[in-house]
């Protein structure tokens, strides 16, 4: 079925009997030569006043008309739902609460991208009227409302002049507006000042990512805090295509592709700290998915003793990086915490005596001192090739960002044996696997054996708030079952429970700490990985040689309440957790 067309601006007035067909005429030729619109004209020409071109404009968008000096609608009026800025800066007056969404008079209903900006400030759903912006405006200055003040008032005006609220046809298509937002040059496009805000409150909030993620009728915006995702905002689908247009631009990466996955950087300035995004963005059904990863350059000079070490753990941690030689795994997930722990090693070791070199894809945090190479494999810059030429920059300390295949592992054992101190990741579940890992990569096992000094596994779990945690009385008993926890233990230890304030925002955990595994390699260890020794039989040698487990080292902070049990179930026993049927 066809879609009736609105009528344009001029037939309402005409119908109305407040102008004929000439004068309407006259305006559009005056318009189109002075660069104005339609109802700025026929303003100008007294033809009409600024209340019938608000009437006939509500009529045309089909809004509802309020007329702000009836005393009825004064009594509606609440400033108390709506910032006092806010409503100076954009003319807007709340009426009050319907089904759950904040009615507003506006001086401009055609501005759609004002109208998802307002919505994302006052976090919620917004239904719109239209009303004269001198009325507003008078009522504002008249009831003290957004500061009042005749300047506050002339710099409204600027921007929403009722002239500027008319046009000769609305029939273009939203979604064009919104792309030729991303054009505006300066800070002042909608969509520019919508994505700077997300950024801004994503970092304040402490997010790790910011999610776009495109949907059939909406875009999903997700900020990841503390390793959870939590929904902050579903944007109209209008402003999908500008929306990713922006973060691409700001990433450097090219906009017209949409095919291929594309990776960038933005660099930004936030409360006065520089701030660096890794962006990613990845072709979906809906439209491109992009994520913003948030590099704090503090994130990683939090220092050793805050990463979340048992005193055991730290000590045996210090011996072993301050070694000459040999090679350092820290094994765990993607956002299991293996890139800040081995930058804050480097940041202990960064001194003038020591050379240090990485290898990395990506480069996520600068160091002064350190030797940075970023992997290009488009141009044969690859992790092999930079190891072989570190070789031959005499360094004392190297760090292989991942080791990816049989190819880097040989050339970081090698380098390993040959004197370096040499730090790596390994995408495995706890310690002891890393060994069979390695050697399914095709490495020899007496290499894999001679070369590494000790492999750490780790997961970040999230701790409680400080300002609201309180004594759990009844513990979850399945749950103590999991981490190991018996009635002993109970009554000795303070395991505490989430809250919720407005500290940690009604969560109960704010920040995290990472539970380790620390395996040290020892004749017993090396032995067995020499004879491929199966990982439970490489796991029991090293809990009988000292080895605290994932879920020891958890359990050492539940008892101290710094956090849950269930947390420490979510990530060392989820195993065990689905095999209960637990909901983790």
């Amino acid at each position: 079925m066809a879609r009736k067309q609105r009528q344009k601006l001029g037939e309402i007035l005409v119908e109305w009997g407040l102008v004929d067909q000439q004068q309407v005429d006259e305006a559009v030729q005056k318009a189109r030569a002075g660069g104005q619109r339609l109802g700025e004209a026929l303003v100008e020409s007294g033809a009409v006043k600024d209340r019938d071109v608000v009437r006939a404009l509500a009529t045309q968008l089909d809004l509802e008309f309020v007329d702000v000096e009836d005393e009825a609608v004064r009594e509606t009026i609440d400033m108390s739902l709506v910032p006092a800025d806010v409503a100076k800066k954009h003319l807007v007056l709340p009426l009050g609460m319907h089904n759950g969404r904040l009615k507003l008079a506006v001086a401009d209903p055609m501005d759609l991208e004002l109208m998802d900006l307002l919505r994302f400030r006052l976090n919620t759903e917004v239904v719109t009227a239209i009303a004269v912006p001198d009325a507003i405006r008078d009522y504002l200055d008249s009831s003290g409302g957004g500061g009042g003040g005749g300047g506050g008032g002339s710099a409204a005006s600027s921007m929403f002049k009722t002239d500027s609220l008319v046009t000769d046809s609305v029939d273009a298509t939203m979604d064009k507006s919104v792309d030729a937002s991303i054009d505006i040059s300066g800070d002042d496009a909608p969509i520019i000042r919508l994505v700077t805000r997300v950024i801004n409150e994503a970092v304040r909030g402490r997010a790790s990512d910011i999610h776009v993620e495109p949907m059939a009728d909406r875009v999903l915006l997700r900020y990841r805090i503390d390793g959870v995702c939590h929904v902050r905002d579903n944007l109209p689908k209008r402003m999908q295509s500008a929306l990713i247009a922006r973060l691409k631009l700001m990433a450097g990466v090219n906009i017209a592709e949409r095919r291929i996955p594309q990776d960038g950087r933005i660099k930004m300035e936030v409360d006065g700290t520089n701030i660096d995004f890794r962006v990613s963005s990845c072709p979906a059904y809906h439209g491109e998915s992009i994520v913003l990863r948030v590099l704090r350059p503090d994130a990683v000079r939090i220092g050793l003793e805050n990463l979340g070490f048992e005193r055991e753990n730290l000590d045996e941690f210090n011996r072993i990086i301050r070694r000459p030689n040999g090679i350092f795994l820290v094994t765990g997930p993607t956002g299991s915490g293996k890139t800040t722990t081995l930058y804050s090693a480097l940041d202990t070791l960064n001194r003038p005596d020591k050379k240090i070199i990485t290898a990395e894809d990506p480069v996520e945090y600068n160091f002064n001192g350190i030797n940075q190479c970023q992997v290009r494999d488009a141009i044969g810059l690859t992790f092999p090739a930079i190891l072989r030429s570190m070789l031959r920059q005499a360094p004392n300390v190297i760090l292989v960002g991942e080791i990816r295949d049989r190819e880097v592992a040989d050339i970081a054992i090698q380098a390993a044996l040959t004197g370096h101190l040499v730090f790596s990741t390994l995408h495995t579940n706890d310690a002891p696997s890393a060994i069979t890992r390695l050697i399914d990569m095709g490495v020899k096992p007496f290499l894999v054996a001679s070369s590494i000094q000790a492999i750490m596994a780790q997961r970040l779990t999230r701790i409680l708030c400080e300002k609201c945690r309180t004594r759990d009385e009844s513990p979850d008993e399945r749950m103590l079952r999991v981490v190991g926890i018996d009635q002993s233990e109970i009554a000795d230890g303070n395991i505490c429970r989430p809250v919720g304030c407005s500290h940690c925002n009604k969560v109960g955990f704010k920040g995290r700490k990472a539970i380790f595994e620390m395996m040290r390699m020892n004749a017993e260890v090396r032995e067995l990985a020499f004879n491929r020794a199966s990982i439970d039989v490489i796991r029991e040698a090293a809990i009988r040689n000292g080895m605290k487990t994932l879920v020891e080292d958890g359990k050492k902070k539940v008892l101290r309440g710094v956090t849950t049990p269930k947390e420490v179930a979510r990530f060392a026993q989820a195993e065990v957790l689905i095999a209960e049927n637990v909901d983790i």
